[in-house]
């Protein structure tokens, strides 16, 4: 991991909170004393910034340097507000295209994905604000620079989201293996947000239970699923074709 992707340390942290930097995530030590980090938890509850305690080894495996209990990992991006941008896409007069990826969590699946997506004319990339890979430096880089050119917006609350998303008038798409339908059978020419699910067990339940339509993308070799990337690919070249360009 390159040194300009994270910082250690509880005051160099807190400096970098209210400096305004963009935060990934931070690592707390377990178990240190809570008069030390109070005042850091506090302020990452205030400003929505996720956090986990960790095992010193962890820590340990990021940096050997003084880290005092505490790493945060730098973002390269700046995260929109999903609420904030859709209005904005509308008013353009632009057709609402959306990407929620529920749990992605390899760096160079989510960077590729990134750029397929910029490549298809997606308006934004919803990630979950925890279990989501961690964007630095090599999510970047795979994407082609398509990650500084995107949007990505950071949901604390996938469900809440979707929710945002369907009362705004657009179509839920899940795919996955267990859906029936193919997705090229799909109408992707309206508003529309598809999903695509974790590389270890596909979309959360509750997300297919809040969806429009469940696709799959038909097979005939022997092997029963593809890379998320690929699949991601398929799917949204689909729409692209659909929508006239």
């Amino acid at each position: 991991m390159k040194k300009e992707d994270f910082i250690f340390g509880i005051h160099p942290v807190l400096e970098a909170i209210e400096a305004g930097r963009e935060i990934e995530k931070v690592l707390i030590q377990k178990n240190l004393n809570p008069q030390s980090v109070g005042q850091l938890r506090a302020m990452l509850n205030e400003r929505d910034i996720p956090f986990q305690h960790v095992p010193l080894e962890k820590l340990n495996r990021v940096t050997r340097k003084n880290h005092q209990g505490v790493i945060a990992f730098i973002s390269p991006i700046v995260y929109e507000d999903i609420e904030k941008y859709l209005p904005e896409v509308f008013e353009q007069g632009r057709n609402p295209f959306i990407l929620i990826l529920d749990r992605i969590t390899d760096v160079r699946n989510f960077g590729a994905i990134a750029r397929t997506a910029e490549c298809a004319g997606v308006d934004a990339i919803i990630v979950p604000a925890r279990g989501a890979a961690l964007i630095n430096g090599d999510a970047v880089k795979t994407s082609a620079g398509a990650l500084n050119r995107i949007r990505v917006c950071r949901s604390f609350k996938l469900k809440e989201t979707i929710d945002y998303l369907k009362m705004s008038g657009l179509k839920i798409f899940s795919v996955t293996e267990k859906a029936e339908d193919a997705y090229h059978q799909q109408n992707f020419k309206e508003p529309l947000a598809i999903i695509m699910g974790s590389e270890e067990d596909g979309i959360s339940p509750a997300y297919l239970e809040m969806s429009d339509a469940m696709l799959q993308i038909p097979m005939d070799g022997s092997i029963s699923s593809l890379n998320v990337s690929v699949a991601t690919g398929i799917v949204l070249f689909e729409a692209l074709r659909q929508r006239g360009v």
